[in-house]
């Protein structure tokens, strides 16, 4: 009985022991739980601010990335790939392009051209405030008194029609610096266009002769000496060689040697040179250089029947041919297959290093393909009624390539087309002939489009200036690039928008190449005159000069130039891929074999003998 209250007792106790262990727990956590109340109440005061401004601070930045990050951009390649998978119209003539990822988002290209805010046929100021002025002054010694009866100087021309245009021009200038008697210039028959054409089966050669007889003596060939033809001595002069260099390296040799003949003879003269002498070099190139009869004829015909199909067209330089697209070294969206092809092309320029296409796209030195530059003339104004007559050689990838231009701009011409067979047949098998006939009709044509910044394109440029500022539109493919890679991003109309935005400075407008820039056959700023500074008793070169004018019109030489300033070096923005001549290369047309003899340097360097030269790529 007492051990039984003895348990009972012990019970208690023990009870009472964990009562008080509880108690003190509970008492600890309470503890516990006051003082992280009041850690937690100085961090919700000291911390918990920091944290926010912290956190704010960061979504700041996302924003701000975000808004500064560029688009996704597709790979130009992939984004040509989805716009070929997908073409169609709707029934309001409507072009669609859309893509694969996405069926419900459309690039629609409008049928009609809407309203770009200008008038897209002629240039601003053009031919009522600026026109060309080449005339001799008064001063300008004549080749009578100036001519020395032992100097006699030849070249030989190198390229295609326009490169061996630029030749023939500086070649006059060249013998009226050294005061020599110019042999009528031997034209380039051993290049890639194998052209067996003579000087006078291009050009009216008596016209040549007599048109610049006062500013200097020009003769069919060399006398003879002592019953025999005189044997000239033959060298080559460095690229962009101004007046006292040729006056320093040749004058000497001419006068020892007596006949000089210079060789490659394409872009030897300096775009800086006296007013005068620039003058003469316009009196030689607009004036003096005329086609043959038969070739005028032809491009006439041409012309007219352009003509009758609308009263104004559009004529296209579209250079889009494989060696040209080999050499630039970009990606038109062919895949493998394409860079294959042109890759094994590109071979045949064993000096050309390998091929970046984005950082080549990226500086603007891609030619649009055909349909990026039918967008560019919708996007410009120009509607689906438009007649476009195109300058073209083969067009890599044939009508498949061509077919998204056509649809864009279904009155689609070339000589091939308003011409018949018969017709061409005494120009098709001589490509320089064929070449001036598309020079005729993109000379006379409303507004000129160049896909490229080549000789052609140059040449055409200057000449459209001088004759009063028609228009000229030169794709700024800098700034186009990135514009057509992301237009499936974008509605027609923003599209439309920043590609007007940003071909202005590239319309052809008077005055709109920048000081500093730009090559004088594409800007013969000192041949321009401004109507501002023409005194009452001057006669301007009228505008619409055809190529079988016999007078050139008198001025004084008093007014004033236009202010263009031109540059000796084109900037590295502007050494196109388009300058490619095949004149040192060993090539068998038929064969396709290339044998490259290319050479590369600073074109603006006076070189020495021995020194490798730039070579004018891609001659047109």
């Amino acid at each position: 009985m007492k051990k039984k209250k003895r348990d009972v007792s012990n019970g208690h106790s023990s009870i009472n022991m964990n009562s008080v262990i509880n108690v003190t727990a509970l008492s600890g956590v309470v503890f516990r739980t006051a003082v992280l109340r009041r850690h937690l109440r100085r961090l919700r005061h000291h911390v918990f601010p920091l944290v926010s401004a912290v956190s704010g601070c960061l979504l700041l930045l996302l924003a701000a990335f975000s808004l500064l990050a560029p688009s996704p951009v597709l790979h130009h390649h992939d984004h040509l790939s989805l716009l070929r998978h997908y073409h169609s119209s709707d029934d309001n003539g409507v072009v669609e392009a859309r893509s694969n990822s996405d069926e419900t988002s459309t690039f629609r290209v409008p049928e009609s051209g809407g309203s770009s805010g200008r008038d897209l046929w002629s240039t601003r100021k053009s031919d009522t405030t600026f026109h060309g002025c080449s005339n001799a002054a008064d001063n300008f010694a004549t080749a009578d008194v100036k001519t020395h009866s032992n100097r006699y100087l030849l070249i030989a021309t190198s390229g295609g029609l326009n490169q061996q245009r630029t030749g023939i021009t500086d070649a006059v200038v060249a013998a009226y610096i050294l005061n020599a008697t110019l042999v009528v210039p031997k034209l380039d028959q051993k290049s890639f266009w194998k052209d067996s054409s003579n000087f006078d089966e291009i050009f009216d050669v008596d016209w040549f002769i007599s048109s610049l007889s006062k500013d200097v003596d020009i003769i069919k060939q060399l006398p003879t000496k002592g019953g025999k033809p005189m044997s000239p001595y033959t060298m080559r002069v460095p690229r962009k060689c101004n007046a006292k260099c040729y006056q320093n390296r040749l004058v000497p040799v001419l006068n020892k040697k007596h006949a000089v003949q210079l060789t490659k003879f394409d872009y030897r003269l300096s775009n800086k040179l006296d007013s005068n002498l620039q003058k003469l070099r316009c009196r030689a190139n607009y004036h003096a250089l005329k086609f043959t009869d038969l070739i005028n004829e032809m491009g006439k015909t041409l012309v007219d029947r352009m003509r009758m199909k609308s009263k104004h067209f559009i004529a296209l330089h579209l250079r889009f041919e494989p060696d040209m697209l080999a050499f630039s070294g970009c990606d038109f969206g062919g895949g493998e297959k394409e860079r294959k092809e042109l890759g094994k092309i590109r071979k045949r320029w064993k000096t050309l290093h390998a091929s970046n296409p984005d950082k080549v796209r990226r500086h603007g030195r891609c030619p649009l393909t055909p349909e990026e530059v039918g967008l560019m003339l919708r996007a410009l104004g120009f509607g689906s009624d438009i007649h476009l007559y195109v300058a073209s050689g083969e067009v890599y990838g044939g009508e498949e390539t061509l077919a998204p231009l056509k649809k864009l701009f279904p009155n689609y011409h070339s000589k091939e087309t308003i011409a018949s067979k018969e017709e061409l047949t005494p120009f098709s098998s001589f490509s320089s002939r064929m070449a001036a006939l598309d020079f005729i009709v993109c000379d006379e044509s409303d507004v000129f489009i160049t896909n490229n910044n080549g000789n052609m394109a140059r040449m055409l440029a200057g000449r459209r200036r001088y004759f009063g500022h028609k228009p000229t539109f030169r794709p700024n493919a800098k700034k186009l690039s990135p514009l057509f890679m992301n237009r499936n991003n974008m509605t027609w109309e923003e599209f439309a928008s920043k590609l007007r935005t940003n071909q202005i400075g590239f319309m052809g407008e008077p005055n709109e190449i920048k000081p500093g820039r730009g090559e004088f056959h594409e800007n013969p700023a000192a041949c321009i005159c401004s109507a501002s500074s023409t005194k009452s008793n001057e006669v301007p070169i009228p505008q619409n000069e055809s190529y079988d004018s016999q007078n050139i019109h008198k001025e004084d030489d008093t007014k004033k130039d236009s202010g263009y300033v031109t540059d000796e070096q084109i900037t590295e923005d502007e050494q196109d891929w388009s300058e490619i001549d095949y004149t040192e290369m060993n090539i068998n047309r038929s064969q396709g074999k290339v044998l490259p003899s290319v050479r590369v340097s600073d074109p603006g360097l006076l070189l020495k003998p021995d020194e490798p030269e730039l070579e004018e790529f891609f001659s047109d």
